[in-house]
């Protein structure tokens, strides 16, 4: 079985790879069955001569390979027929700007393994960017409150080595008495929670955040229990609202009340209620002055999250009367960071932590005869066609949807 890093080409660019160097030498080492080889790239934060360095080959055709590794989407002229391909194909929730893609991949009889789907018999994702997301939204939330108010200016993570450098930079702050909101549960609050905790900014309980004041900056959070409840008021059951979250609503308006700074990291689900809507934000009481929304929903369950945001420009203002966007620094606006590849941010941390879950979870599958359902369930187009898991996107691949 003979693995390609391939080169990343879509635009903007991106500069993660699947496997540093030093982890790319790590599963040769653990799988001597497996080889690999690198497609030469300019644009990836490791270099041709890393690869080098640690005795892989560097070339520009990669076309005898088995299995092709990349991160984001292929370029359609691109794709090898024939071939094994992983990187996130942003198809299976119908993005209609890739529907070209996967109709190019059933006919290359590509088969396809989407990183969004390497899951966990429970649909628990196994891989991801989610960590580096909320580590850099949280960041990056953090800069803006400096701009905004005038209290600090903490360079670009872009500009930045490393996660360490960004922590230093962290150290320099002083943040005034603010109260924060995290939402979710998963690898991306766990990221913000990461930099929270950094900062020594004290976790305190709902009650607490809810009914109390602090002389110091606090956060709380809070998952779909605490922010979502049922109409006719009866107990709440989470796994019965991730089943159908229909007879739900909202509950989060109680820490509009009470927050500066919301940070949402929670995964939405179709058909769940909004966290806040337009009208939730015209309310006197509503006091969120600042939004890093690293979910990104774009109008969707945070309000106001109009568009993502780019590196390059990150931040904008919603004004929550007329419901348009507005300079962040707005009277009245509410600060929005809606970057939606920010761990494109820290290319090198998030590409090491990528290529150290893919050893533990993916690569294994091809040697142990898929033990426990891994590719099965990441595999999206074989033989030409959907698999049965994916059947849902036949309309979506004949432009019916």
């Amino acid at each position: 079985m003979k693995f390609a890093i391939i080169k990343e080409r879509k635009n903007p660019p991106d500069r993660r790879v699947v496997f540093s160097p030093q982890r790319l030498a790590e599963a040769r080492s653990k799988f001597p069955e497996a080889s690999f080889v690198v497609e030469s790239s300019d644009i990836r934060i490791f270099s041709d001569q890393a690869y080098q360095s640690e005795g892989f080959e560097v070339t520009q055709d990669v076309s005898d390979a088995d299995v092709m590794l990349g991160v984001k989407e292929v370029p359609i002229d691109a794709l090898i027929p024939n071939k094994k391909y992983f990187f996130f194909s942003h198809t299976i929730k119908k993005q209609p700007y890739n529907r070209a893609l996967l109709r190019a991949m059933l006919d290359k009889h590509i088969e396809m393994y989407d990183h969004e789907v390497i899951t966990k018999k429970n649909s628990a994702r196994l891989i991801g960017f989610g960590r580096y997301a909320g580590l850099v939204g949280a960041y990056n939330g953090f800069r803006l409150l400096g701009i905004r108010d005038g209290l600090f200016n903490l360079p670009k993570v872009e500009t930045l080595k490393d996660l360490d450098e960004v922590k230093k930079e962290l150290d320099k702050i002083t943040l005034p008495n603010i109260k924060i909101t995290l939402s979710g549960t998963g690898k991306v609050a766990n990221g913000v929670k990461e930099i929270l905790d950094h900062l020594q900014i004290r976790e305190v309980t709902d009650a607490q955040y809810l009914d109390q004041e602090f002389d110091e900056p606090v956060y709380c959070l809070i998952d779909v229990t605490e922010y979502n409840k049922r109409i006719d008021g009866e107990p709440m059951d989470k796994f019965v609202f991730y089943k159908d979250p229909s007879g739900y609503e909202s509950d989060f308006m109680k820490y509009a009340k009470v927050t500066d700074y919301f940070i949402a990291g929670h995964f939405y689900g179709d058909g769940a209620p909004y966290l806040f809507t337009r009208e939730d934000a015209k309310h006197p009481d509503f006091k969120i002055s600042l939004v890093a929304d690293i979910s990104c929903d774009i109008d969707g369950p945070v309000a106001s999250t109009l568009r993502a945001s780019t590196i390059a420009a990150p931040f904008y203002g919603y004004d929550p009367q007329t419901e348009t966007e507005v300079e962040f620094t707005a009277p009245n606006a509410i600060a929005v960071m809606a970057v939606d590849n920010l761990p494109c941010e820290l290319p090198k941390d998030a590409s090491e932590g990528f290529g150290e879950m893919f050893i533990k979870h993916v690569i294994p599958a091809f040697f142990n005869g898929d033990a426990h359902g891994i590719l099965e369930r990441a595999l999206m187009t074989q033989d030409g066609k959907l698999t049965p898991r994916y059947a849902y996107l036949q309309d979506y691949v004949d432009g019916k949807e």
